[in-house]
């Protein structure tokens, strides 16, 4: 005689792989997408000036997004800030 395993209830909802969606679109996307655009189209003798008011999350959480997303690009930006800005500009790969 074969006993059949009752199947425990499931927990969580299923859905089809297909459906999943790919690639972590994070919540400092989009400004961080903004201000990587903007430093393309800036020479090396400028800084963007980003109003700390505008953004979604904390100056703290935007620079180390941007951070990671520099350095998955191999690009090389530096900030400075103060009590209403963000600063953002293309650093020299020269020393």
């Amino acid at each position: 005689m074969t006993r059949r395993i009752k199947n425990a209830p499931m927990n969580f909802k299923t859905v089809a792989q297909l459906d999943v969606p790919q690639g972590r679109q994070g919540k400092h996307k989009a400004i961080v997408t903004k201000i990587l655009s903007d430093l393309g189209q800036i020479n090396q003798t400028t800084a963007l000036k980003v109003p700390l008011a505008g953004l979604a999350e904390s100056k703290e959480r935007v620079r180390a997004a941007l951070n990671r997303a520099t350095r998955k690009a191999g690009r090389n930006v530096a900030t400075a800030a103060d009590a209403d800005f963000l600063y953002v500009w293309n650093e020299s790969s020269q020393r």
